[in-house]
């Protein structure tokens, strides 16, 4: 084992001497995209290719989860909050080589919010009444109403801008505006982009970017340790991070994600409709044996679907803390001691070592467990998409997305209308103390309905070569936006 560790670290000497004078970087992720339109699919893993890089939106986030201009330099808002003006950058041209103008933008948000959209969160258009392209640079959207998020809405990578030339084949052959172009999908291994010399702003410095997908926890570690992947923006191992962090060619990275890890739950299944043994399930778990156990102690407790990094986020772990014995007797009073559920795992780490954790404890308190482990594209199918499920296991990464209860499709299948009303209210407040008591009843009802069971918040455990830097440290979206990343001498 020492000469095998002594080898990989001279190994790893070589691989930053070659790479630390280059203009390349491989990037490492766990799992591979469905597709590569981030319009047109639900899985974060397209966003972590493609947004920033490939695609941009009016609006886009920073690192510090800060709403910046994107393809829109500025704007103006009506005094009513109904109308945005946007007023869009000088000289974009998509890499096919057509023109970005606002007739482009028209079609970006009507295609997005149109009937029978494709687009997995259609309801980020959902206030917007007409779209009008007053000339080439200028667009102007009216909104049926004043939502205090619609510029952060348009941040998402859902909202990015497409082609109507082009935006029907971009699941294989994504064509954007951003400063990297689309060059290869080899699927099953990665992705390849190269740099769009022709970008309207300034160039980036990579001339060239590879996602390399390596699903083995064991198979990423010894890539970073050879100098295979230069960087692994969410390392899936994280029990090797010590080994990294004791080695000076190497940068932990440690920040946090937007992604609430819960234990999903089918609210409308036969032996989950009653909120006493949604309850039971939440009392029986120890989210901290699960952050220790699946995560090596990376990850905050969370008793609500919302960031605790938020300045909104409320404190509710309280109403579903560790308590076996509560847990027996609310099985007890709902009738339901001896049930199985139906435990569908998808493929990340955290998902997999979690539900076995999650499972044992459940056993516990009389609940019988059955397991079944899904690739992603099966998941996708059968549990997002078809609802056939009683419990999952999944990180929901996308920014500030209480609002996906207000859904009575979602797959969750959860309905309240008190809560729907909550979320009607806080798109027509935009006072910041208004909003944030909003947002605490939100955080509140979905707590006391125990809709799911809120495990952690996922951390953002990431692995580069040294001589890397520009990589973001949190993830405000699910994004490996490569903007800002540089080899340094």
């Amino acid at each position: 084992m020492r000469i095998l560790q002594s080898t990989a670290l001279a190994l790893v000497l070589g691989a930053t001497t070659a790479y630390a004078t280059t203009t390349e970087i491989t990037i490492g992720m766990q799992l591979e995209p469905p597709n590569l339109d981030p319009t047109g699919g639900a899985a974060a893993a397209i966003d972590e290719v493609v947004y920033s890089n490939v695609f941009e939106g009016l609006t886009r986030f920073g690192s510090d989860g800060s709403v910046n201009p994107g393809l829109a330099s500025h704007w103006d808002i009506s005094e009513d909050g109904l109308t945005y003006t946007f007023y869009l950058q000088e000289g974009v041209m998509f890499h096919d080589g057509t023109s970005f103008t606002a007739e482009d933008a028209v079609f970006s948000l009507d295609r997005a919010r149109a009937e029978g959209s494709t687009n997995a969160q259609a309801a980020l258009f959902a206030s917007i009444a007409t779209t009008e392209a007053v000339d080439d640079a200028t667009l102007v959207v009216t909104l049926s109403e004043p939502n205090g998020s619609f510029l952060f809405n348009m941040a998402w990578g859902d909202a990015v801008m497409v082609a109507p030339e082009s935006a029907e084949t971009n699941a294989t052959n994504p064509v954007g505006t951003g400063p990297f172009m689309f060059s290869e999908w080899v699927q099953g291994d990665r992705v390849e982009l190269v740099r769009n010399e022709d970008y309207w702003a300034a160039p980036v410095a990579l001339e060239r970017a590879t996602f390399q997908f390596i699903s083995d926890p064991n198979a990423a570690f010894a890539a970073m340790m050879a100098g295979d992947v230069d960087a692994f923006p969410v390392f899936p191992a994280p029990e090797t991070l010590a080994q990294f962090e004791a080695n000076p060619m190497f940068n932990v990275i440690v920040g946090s994600t937007e992604g609430e890890t819960i234990l999903s739950t089918n609210n409308m299944a036969d032996n989950l409709s009653d909120v006493r043994v949604r309850q039971a399930i939440a009392h029986a778990i120890n989210r901290q044996d699960i952050i220790d156990g699946a995560m090596f102690g990376y990850g905050t407790p969370i008793g609500t679907h919302f960031a605790p990094h938020n300045p909104d986020y409320l404190d509710l772990t309280g109403m579903s803390e560790f308590n076996p014995d509560r847990a027996r007797e609310l099985l007890a009073e709902a009738g339901a001691e001896g049930i199985t559920l139906r435990l569908m795992l998808p493929p990340p780490a955290y998902a997999r070592r979690g539900g076995e954790i999650v499972a044992s404890q459940l056993r516990d308190v009389g609940i019988d467990v059955e397991i079944s482990n899904l690739e992603w594209a099966q998941w996708l199918e059968q549990v997002f998409r078809g609802r056939d499920f009683d419990l999952t296991i999944v990180s929901h990464t996308e920014p500030a997305d209480i609002g996906i209860y207000a859904r009575e499709d979602y797959y969750f299948q959860y309905q309240n209308p008190e809560f729907n009303a909550v979320m009607d209210e806080l798109n027509l407040t935009t006072d910041p103390a208004d909003r944030t008591a909003l947002l605490h009843q939100a955080q509140t009802i979905i707590s006391e309905d125990y809709v799911n069971g809120y495990l952690f918040q996922l951390a953002k455990t990431g692995v580069a070569n040294a001589n890397i830097e520009g990589l973001w440290e949190n993830s405000p979206t699910q994004a490996n936006d490569l903007t800002g990343v540089r080899w340094t001498d």
